[in-house]
């Protein structure tokens, strides 16, 4: 479908804006490799080619900057119930704890309470730099409570990011109160521009004070997607796109949606996976419909990144998630907790902070490309990935037993790339380690030829070598990517010796040589 949408006339200024987003999104947006003299938001070197203006709104923003997410934090305010379109993967559950994904919160907000919690949760956790409204319903279906939430924040708090996150349906609409708010970030959830597909993921939406379903509501969702990412995009207001990867409905899709929001201006696009668990009482969960492979997931990565540059760190937050990406700290700031805080909202402690992570992160960007200076001329083509599991700060700092997801690197003679996180049941119980988690773990990165960890038990450390991945616990709280490009190094001579035989991974084939003998 190709659909057509008007350009409206701005003021100067808004135009301008407009032509920084615009070649911010000719640059790719977010680059996540790490080559020096390649480095773009998010990057490990710093602000490379992005223009200043952008620079300085995406390099603490934990969703738009890959790099970033390891260092600061963000926070869902659920003060918006209602939502105006259904679709077969969301079941807006409310007090499920421990559920992890986006349309679930424990409680419900008046824009009062939120901004009481969101002082309360940026005095506490100075790493809070985005306040975000994600639902659980859809925000631009709670107008009244949205905005009065941003009003209120943005005059008690204002240092902290406003993030809008819209179905989209109505964004048309809103676009001169989203940017007389302040709200310099929006997410629009994008599935489809094939109304006959659409018909396949939305039952029905309500538009224009009645109900439309099928391929005429899919039709009339997809027009006020994109004209409202054009007209967002024409205001200099970043935005990222997200979609969500259906197998055999819209996986192949996403290719042609890629191309269609990168044109309008799109700064970002994060494709998720579906969460179809069939607990979670969705129609696509109770029907049966698979979620993609991580594997899958990232070859579609790949094929759109040409296009735009993808967002691969997403954690499909819940409507109330506090603190860093891949973390839930909301039990710690309920409203009855929060109600009896007698919070002290400090901008220059809150400043300090964020002093003291940019030159963590600058110290950062300067070991990484010392290391990767080492490769250079380096002429192989070997390319391998690799897990690591962290705790944060671009650190190697997470026991292997302890953690919860790896976060997956590509290495290779360009250096390293992110290109995910995989979760994974926590393998230590109580002091002892569950032998059927540690074969599932195995088996979700046994694509990786190495996992690196700042601490492992020799139970564990024989099954990853009997597997061949490798347990590497030499960086032990040192950067993920430094020590990554000289374990990299350190692969590549010793493939050229003959030590060992590289071989890719993911099949029954494992490493011979060294690996295997240390078994």
């Amino acid at each position: 479908m190709n659909a057509v949408v008007g350009r409206g006339k701005y003021a100067e200024a808004a135009v301008d804006a407009g032509k920084m987003v615009q070649t911010a999104a000719e640059h790719k947006g977010c680059r996540t490799s790490s080559n020096i003299g390649q480095a773009s938001c998010g990057s490990r070197v710093g602000q490379g080619d992005l223009p200043t203006e952008i620079w300085e709104r995406v390099k603490n923003h934990p969703c738009y900057s890959e790099e970033a997410h390891h260092h600061y934090a963000r926070m869902h305010v659920a003060v918006a119930p209602a939502c105006n379109i259904q679709c077969n993967y969301c079941n807006r559950k409310y007090d499920c704890a421990n559920e992890s994904r986006p349309g679930v919160a424990s409680e419900k907000l008046t824009p009062e309470q939120a901004v009481k919690k969101v002082l309360a949760v940026a005095a506490t956790l100075p790493q809070m730099t985005v306040l975000g409204i994600a639902g659980p319903g859809d925000p631009l279906a709670n107008p009244e409570k949205t905005f009065k939430t941003f009003e209120l924040v943005a005059k008690a708090a204002p240092d902290i990011k406003l993030c809008l996150s819209t179905n989209g349906l109505s964004l048309p609409d809103y676009i001169d109160l989203i940017a007389k708010s302040k709200i310099d970030h929006v997410t629009i959830t994008i599935n489809t521009i094939d109304p006959e597909i659409g018909a396949k993921i939305y039952p029905w939406i309500f538009f224009d004070h009645r109900r439309h379903t099928g391929i005429d509501a899919a039709r009339i969702l997809t027009n006020r997607q994109l004209q409202g990412l054009e007209m967002l995009s024409e205001r200099g207001i970043l935005c990222k796109v997200n979609s969500v990867m259906i197998p055999h409905i819209n996986d192949h899709h996403l290719v042609e949606v890629n191309k269609a929001v990168k044109s309008r201006g799109a700064f970002l696009h994060n494709i998720m996976p579906l969460i179809s668990a069939p607990e979670y009482g969705t129609v696509f969960g109770l029907n049966g419909q698979r979620g993609p492979t991580a594997q899958e997931l990232s070859a579609l990565q790949d094929a759109c990144e040409g296009e735009i540059n993808m967002m691969r760190h997403c954690r499909q937050c819940r409507a109330d998630a506090v603190g860093l990406l891949g973390e839930d700290r909301s039990a710690e700031f309920t409203t009855d907790k929060v109600m009896k805080m007698d919070v002290e909202y400090d901008l220059d402690v809150r400043q300090a902070y964020r002093d003291r992570v940019e030159d963590e992160r600058a110290a950062k960007g300067k070991a990484n490309n010392e290391e990767l200076a080492k490769l250079a001329g380096e002429t192989s083509e070997i390319s391998l990935l690799v897990a690591v599991a962290t705790k944060g700060s671009g650190l190697i700092n997470e026991h292997f037993g302890h953690a919860k997801e790896f976060q997956i690197y590509e290495l290779s003679a360009f250096g390293t790339k992110f290109v995910g996180h995989r979760r994974v049941d926590v393998y230590c119980q109580g002091g002892y380690g569950e032998q059927d988690r540690l074969s599932t773990i195995i088996r979700g990165i046994n694509d990786c030829h190495a996992v690196f960890v700042a601490k492992i038990g020799g139970g564990p450390k024989g099954n990853l070598i009997k597997a061949g991945i490798e347990p590497v616990d030499q960086y032990a709280h040192e950067f993920i990517e430094k020590s990554a490009i000289a374990w990299f190094r350190s692969y590549l001579d010793q493939v050229k010796s003959g030590e060992i035989q590289h071989v890719k991974r993911g099949d029954a084939s494992i490493r011979q040589g060294a690996l295997n003998s240390a078994a």
